[in-house]
């Protein structure tokens, strides 16, 4: 990091800190291919095992709501 990128008013703290947060738009002449980081791995597997979670606990209840009526005695 240059010393003028740390003076610079243009930029907050938070996107000298954190680049790989940015969300802009990608455009044809941009070649280069973002790197994943750790954190952007936690988080996704986080939501992966939510998102099965949640599928987990809607069959079951697509299973209770369709099961078959208990026998009567």
């Amino acid at each position: 990091m240059l010393l003028l990128e740390l003076m610079s008013t243009e930029k907050t703290v938070e996107e000298i800190e954190k680049p790989y947060q940015d969300n802009t738009a990608l455009r044809m002449s941009d070649t280069r291919k973002t790197r994943i980081t750790f954190e952007q791995l936690s988080k996704l597997r986080k939501l992966s095992d939510l998102k099965s979670a949640e599928y987990q606990e809607s069959i079951k209840e697509i299973r209770r709501q369709f099961a078959p009526a208990p026998a009567a005695q």
